[in-house]
């Protein structure tokens, strides 16, 4: 492993002092093509020098006049969207070799061919067919270009409360010029629906190579044909519900999707009604997410109910088997009547709250330390929202800003996320079903807030700083040059302002995902500079639809892939109601000179 120390900037979240394990990535070069030209952009690593510049060639011939050292992206005026690019960084003064050719968005997007699954029907006479829906990414071949791995949801998916067959949930590894690398096949044992399957994909060995980790049960296919369990088990009762059989936790082969090891799935249903309903609804609530436990290396984490009991298991994925770290259960005799049970949230978020190197797993209205102990609660239970970031750069840590659907706790608050007291908080009024927050106004320092149910957009005191609210309370992409994030709702990008949002992308025959929360399949910095690019299915499910921003900036940061807060986000954005993804660090409107990660690479 190659260990590479970076510098932190002065006021900002330090990332930790212990290399964390990181993927070796190519440059991610992008050409988004313009009526003007093209703008093409590309990675700024971490195990690059601070003071790296770089040139920028078109078939061999340099186009910049000096070499680029305050941003990586340079726009090139009046060149054909079929102009092939490549970055070389200068080092020292001196010149190193090509980068990866640039990734030409020759119409401003670039689709990723997928083949759908064929559609079947369901016992009942049910006839469904297949949609694209969450993705995430990883290196799955280990040649530094980020790989997807998508979701095929049925067109039958059901809401835990709602009873009825569905088809089986599907999972396929791609690479970004469509190769199918494998598909799992999750069988009928596993029923599908935004709460069931939760699928992370990361890096856990550190073999230079991501592994898809996901729930499993009898029937369930790997990417070589191989059944996991029994082939011929049926545990569907007549209600279409799984309340029956073995469930298992697989990890899987990110270059073929051969299942590696198998275990029995933490922690097990026992009695259904044990964990709030006895037909089948809060028993098969799932949250995923990976986290940097020791400070180094990620681990999964694998866990099962929020309204009621929660149970979160800790993984180690090492010399080709499972190593349970830890177990947290609200039921245990150290947690249980403290205030932990009926905490968890519709997702998690994972962070190093505490400063202390390691992540904690924030979980609601309460988070778990790194060790696998409670580390706090507010006792204000579920919700649907929540946002886990350096939200008040003012302050030292980092903050948890979340909404609430209990009608007797606070409507939404903002927390400190390393002891979970509240710094604000506004009444209560009933389920509040959405709330964002992040800087999206330079007029106002810091984050901003809003919610569904609250009134006013709210700086990070708490204080409303500007009457009207965005048209959406959704999603988060920074997209144009400045480093205020927009909004990402549906299938288009705004930018905020106080009289009037103003559209900045609409996708091109595109659909979004998950109904009315309408998600992308997946948003994140995935390719060339900081800023984020927006990944939707083509409306007939033939593509993944790519889109990277066409605007230049004179901000250089760090590729957010290198950010392990920022990087395990985008592994647990699929997670049930998707959030968008925070860095360790604040990036907004007169943000400090942004950190540097210390990271480890193979």
């Amino acid at each position: 492993m190659l260990a590479v120390t970076g510098t932190v900037a002065e006021g900002q979240t330090s990332q930790a002092a212990t290399a964390r394990q990181a993927e070796a990535l190519d440059r991610g070069v992008v050409s988004v093509h313009t009526d003007t030209g093209n703008l093409i952009s590309w990675r700024w690593l971490a195990t690059d020098p601070d003071d790296v510049a770089f040139n920028v060639y078109r078939a061999g011939t340099k186009v910049n006049t000096s070499p680029i050292t305050g941003s990586t992206n340079y726009f090139h005026g009046g060149a054909p969207n079929s102009a092939d690019y490549t970055v070389r960084a200068v080092v020292g003064g001196v010149e190193q070799g090509d980068s990866v050719h640039a990734i030409q968005f020759r119409t401003g997007y670039k689709d990723v061919p997928l083949s759908p699954p064929a559609g079947s029907t369901t016992p009942d006479g049910v006839a469904y067919t297949y949609e694209a829906n969450d993705a995430s990414v990883g290196d799955l071949d280990g040649d530094g270009a980020l790989d997807f791995v998508l979701k095929w949801q049925p067109t039958n998916a059901k809401d835990n409360s709602q009873s009825g067959y569905t088809g089986n949930t599907i999972i396929d590894g791609i690479r970004l010029d469509g190769t199918r690398l494998w598909r799992v096949d999750l069988g009928r044992n596993i029923r599908s629906g935004a709460h069931y399957t939760q699928f992370q994909v990361y890096d856990y060995d550190g073999d230079g190579r991501a592994e898809v980790a996901m729930k499993t049960a009898d029937g369930s296919t790997d990417g070589t044909g191989k059944v996991i369990g029994s082939s011929s088990a049926d545990h569907r009762n007549s209600s279409g519900y799984v309340l029956s059989g073995p469930e298992y936790l697989t990890m899987f082969n990110g270059l073929t999707g051969a299942a590696m090891g198998t275990v029995d799935h933490v922690p097990a249903r026992g009695t259904v009604a044990s964990w709030g309903d006895s037909y089948g609804n809060r028993v098969d609530r799932f949250l995923a997410g990976t986290a940097y436990l020791d400070g180094a290396r990620p681990s999964l984490i694998m866990a099962r109910g929020y309204y009621t009991r929660t149970v979160i298991a800790a993984w180690d994925w090492r010399g080709g088997a499972f190593t349970r770290r830890w177990t947290f259960d609200t039921d245990s005799s150290t947690n249980s009547g403290k205030g932990y049970d009926g905490q968890g949230n519709h997702q998690l978020s994972v962070a190093d709250v505490d400063a202390d190197g390691k992540d904690e797993i924030v979980y609601g209205s309460m988070a778990v330390d790194d060790n696998g102990n409670a580390l706090w609660t507010t006792k204000y239970g579920h919700g649907d929202a929540m946002h886990v970031g350096d939200l008040d750069p003012s302050r030292s840590g980092l903050e948890e800003f979340k909404v609430d659907e209990d009608g007797s706790k606070p409507s939404s608050w903002m927390a400190d996320a390393r002891t979970g007291r509240i710094l604000w908080s506004t009444p209560a009024d009933g389920d509040n079903g959405r709330g964002v927050c992040d800087d999206i106004w330079s007029g106002s320092a810091g984050a901003e807030s809003w919610s569904s149910a609250v009134d006013g957009v709210r700086n990070p005191q708490g204080a409303v700083v500007a009457d009207r609210k965005p048209s959406s309370a959704n999603f988060l992409s920074w997209w144009d040059g400045d480093t205020t994030r927009e909004l990402l709702d549906g299938t288009h990008v705004d930018k905020y302002g106080t009289s009037a949002d103003t559209r900045l992308l609409t996708g091109t025959s595109v659909h979004s995902n998950n109904g009315t929360k309408a998600t992308p399949s997946l948003s994140g910095d995935i390719l060339g500079d900081w800023r984020e690019e927006v990944v939707w299915p083509t409306t007939d499910n033939t593509a993944l639809r790519i889109y990277s921003t066409p605007y230049e900036t004179g901000t250089k940061i760090t590729t957010l892939l290198h950010d392990s807060t920022y990087r395990t986000a985008l592994a647990w954005q699929n997670t049930a109601y998707n959030q968008p993804p925070h860095p360790s660090f604040f990036i907004g409107s007169g943000m400090a000179t942004p950190p540097r990660p210390t990271v480890s690479v193979p």
